[in-house]
């Protein structure tokens, strides 16, 4: 142990309570901030998968057709039009099987749905209801989405199998009163027929499981009257942190208008951060107190030990070494308060994620869901670092200046 990390310490153990409340403080801003964050972002993951599971990760659409504005300004080296006035957009996929084959060769996907959709009004005994039908290809969609994963009632292999079969979604089903096995009327184009409820899902999010009803897609294209093309073209991805970058390569090259879900599902994300920061800054109170806690302490410790200070001087030590000696005390109290903080946070974290909580809305959850991410470990102590190491510089900095010969004299300030 160096002469300068003893005298800390003898200067630190001097003012014990204060010293205590200052590493309570730093414990609890360390290990709230953990925990906070990691609730947060649990809860933000849970939602993300629950979208991915459902509308995958791009969602490719509405074929892009340059107009006379856009390729006069294509055909000028000094002229540009970035915005959307300068592109026509034809809604639909036209060739989806050839469209398809083409995402297939990005390295990234793992998976190409083509889905029908259309608005339609299903009618049980019960009463009748506005939903959406989606024709897909079972054994696509699968790929792309959870929606193996989200049957709740009912076999996919019956679904998958049957003719006339269809896929409800859990709120739709019990606003109709159906259950597995009952048929239902589905009215579209002036025309109507009968199908037969092959199984029931239930994602989580109320505003799908409320409109959508899976059939199987040439069953679509007959009620719906469309004999070919697609309305959009689902994405699925291996890593689907860069959906963003595929989705804007995909838009260039097959000339289709591709959205990521981070750019679908912004608004929802902003909120998830947005509730992330103002969280993050509130438990940071508890190491702003404890900045100021060691602000305090190490005032009052430079008054006490004045003469101590001068003997030191005295004794040759320099100015840095008296800094080094009071920032020696922070630092003690910063590496028990992040080393037991990040304990005292994980173990908090564990109990949150045990704890029951039953939520249905926008995702689907009977239990608290926490990350356990080593970023939020090292921001947490980064935060505490930061605001401790400021303020204790103050007073380190005031005790360097002290002079022996003042100290005698009675004329330190």
């Amino acid at each position: 142990m160096s002469p300068n990390l003893r005298i800390a310490f003898r200067f630190l153990t001097a003012k014990k309570r204060a010293m205590f409340m200052s590493l309570a403080c730093t414990i609890l801003g360390v290990g709230l901030f953990i925990v906070t964050q990691a609730t947060t972002s649990g809860f933000e993951k849970i939602f993300t998968d629950t979208l991915l599971g459902i509308n995958g990760a791009i969602r490719i659409e509405d074929r892009i057709q340059d107009t006379m504005t856009s390729m006069a300004a294509a055909g000028s080296a000094d002229f540009f039009i970035a915005n959307r006035d300068g592109v026509k957009y034809i809604e639909g996929i036209e060739e989806p099987q050839r469209l398809a084959e083409a995402v297939r060769e990005f390295p990234n996907v793992i998976g190409v749905s083509a889905v029908v959709r259309g608005n339609v009004q299903f009618t049980s005994s019960f009463k009748a209801e506005d939903a959406q039908v989606l024709g897909i290809n079972v054994e696509d969609h699968v790929r792309v989405s959870k929606l193996a994963e989200q049957i709740t009632g009912g076999d996919l292999d019956n679904f998958r199998s049957a003719t006339g079969g269809a896929l409800v979604g859990r709120v739709l089903a019990d606003r109709l009163q159906l259950t597995v096995g009952d048929s239902f009327s589905v009215a579209a184009r002036g025309q109507s027929r009968r199908l037969k409820v092959s199984a029931i899902f239930e994602t989580g999010y109320r505003e799908v499981d409320k409109s959508n009803v899976y059939v199987l897609l040439p069953e679509a294209r007959s009620l719906l009257q469309r004999p070919s093309g697609a309305s959009y073209l689902q994405v699925g991805l291996r890593d689907p942190a860069r959906a963003p970058l595929d989705a804007q390569r995909m838009k260039e090259i097959l000339q289709h208008d591709a959205k990521p879900w981070q750019e679908r599902e912004k608004t929802w994300l902003e909120v998830f951060r947005a509730l992330s920061l103002s969280t993050g800054i509130t438990v940071s109170v508890f190491t702003l107190i404890a900045s100021l806690a060691m602000f305090n302490t190490l005032a009052m410790i430079v008054i006490e030990k004045t003469k101590d200070i001068a003997i030191l001087r005295s004794m040759g030590y320099e100015r840095r070494d008296i800094t080094r000696i009071f920032l020696w005390q922070a630092g003690i109290v910063l590496a028990i308060g992040a080393v037991v903080g990040a304990a005292f946070g994980r173990g908090v974290t564990w109990l949150v994620g045990q704890m029951p909580l039953h939520i249905t809305g926008i995702f689907k959850t009977d239990r608290f869901i926490v990350i356990v991410d080593p970023n939020h470990y090292l921001a947490a102590i980064a935060t505490a670092v930061v605001m401790v190491m400021i303020a204790s510089l103050i007073p380190a900095r005031r005790a360097a200046r002290l002079e022996p010969g003042d100290i005698v004299r009675g004329t330190a300030q």
